[in-house]
């Protein structure tokens, strides 16, 4: 088995996703202001943050971060750690289902009481998350594979409309000389953090390696130019900035005349619906194994036990969830801000542990 596919897949999953979170609205609001800059280096940075996790992480194959964590640092250092990195996998989940949410009410379903909605995609995601990993992986191969056709039917179908405007994309390229934007970094970079699922993934792929970077640099730089370009091309650089999920309302402007479904939203919708709900079961099942991790024990625990550990932890995780529903939409902008900041910071974080790691495992062998 070429397990090298599955870095790609959850690379992939992470790009592709970041059409629908805060990363478009991030960089079109920065869009006179040094998001083309801030794309070509968020494209080097996030290419050099994958290649050393990866090649650190290779250096302890079959192992969890926890695991690895264990060979260098006590355990009162590594609960608090396990803690804060759970919340960030448990945020990156939470953060997609509020947004699939609040899109399902604007463009699909607004007669759709939210909590129903919500409710429906929790228990799915929480039936999923609950699985052992490599059903997980699987699951997420087979769904990505069904429709990553639609969603390159639709850019497709996006770029080659003629109400698609080039003078606009033209002008908004006259603008790319401004220096680069942190904010625009730090959102921009959101869309190579597929790897970062490889710290509970790892014990189930212990083969994996770090082969052609070029294709998650040139795939990631060309998924963000689309994210960028495509909705000024609808809407213009002025008009742009009125709309707040700029694909979705992009989606819903063009028209498939051979299609049974007339509207390009009805396929984008379901497209990305499938790829919300796999992104959010792979968070939650990482952010799950690693605070489950914490109670573990050298016996093998039963199989009722591990159960109940798991649907305590994915409880907690839907609990936050509905808790945050009260936020209103400049409020979920906000928080998602913030999320995009910590998270580069806990990746950047993440990486100097195992190299820290990988330096106390290498001088006890040549001790």
């Amino acid at each position: 088995m070429n397990q090298n596919r599955y870095l790609y897949w959850m690379f992939l999953m992470n790009s592709l996703l970041n059409i629908l979170n805060f990363v478009p609205r991030e960089l079109l609001d920065a869009r006179f202001k040094g998001a083309q800059t801030s794309i070509l280096v968020a494209t080097v940075l996030g290419t050099v943050f994958l290649s050393v996790f990866t090649l650190l992480i290779a250096k302890f194959p079959g192992k969890g971060i926890q695991d690895i964590l264990e060979t260098a640092l006590p355990k009162g250092v590594i609960i608090p750690l396990m803690i804060m990195f759970s919340s960030l996998w448990c945020v990156a989940g939470l953060i997609t289902i509020l947004s699939f949410v609040d899109i399902t009410l604007r463009f699909v379903s607004p007669d759709t009481g939210p909590h129903l909605v919500i409710l429906s995609f929790l228990v799915l995601v929480c039936f999923c998350a609950r699985m052992d990993s490599l059903s997980v992986l699987y699951g997420m191969e087979m769904m990505l594979a069904i429709i990553l056709p639609l969603i390159v039917y639709a850019i497709v179908k996006a770029l080659v409309n003629p109400d698609f405007s080039w003078d606009s994309v033209l002008q908004i390229v006259t603008y790319s000389a401004h220096a680069p934007d942190w904010k625009s970094i730090a959102a921009a970079t959101f869309s190579f953090s597929g790897y970062f699922n490889m710290v509970v993934f790892n014990r189930v792929l212990p083969k994996i390696k770090m082969k052609h970077s070029w294709i998650f640099a040139v795939n990631g730089l060309a998924v963000l130019l689309l994210t960028f370009y495509v909705p000024i091309g609808y809407f213009g650089t002025i008009g742009v900035e009125r709309h707040v999920y700029t694909w979705f309302s992009t989606a819903d402007s063009i028209r498939i005349n051979t299609f049974i479904v007339e509207r390009m939203l009805f396929v984008f919708y379901f497209a990305y619906l499938t790829l919300s709900l796999v992104s959010v079961t792979v968070h939650w099942h990482v952010g799950k194994e690693l605070l489950t991790g914490l109670f573990r024990s050298r016996k093998q625990a039963k199989a009722r036990t591990k159960l109940w550990r798991d649907l305590s932890a994915l409880a907690l995780f839907s609990g936050i969830t509905i808790a945050f529903m009260g936020l209103d939409q400049y409020q979920l902008n906000q928080f998602g801000v913030v999320f995009l900041y910590a998270r580069w910071a806990g990746e950047l974080f993440m990486i100097m542990l195992l190299f820290y790691c990988y330096a106390v495992a290498y001088r006890r062998r040549n001790a």
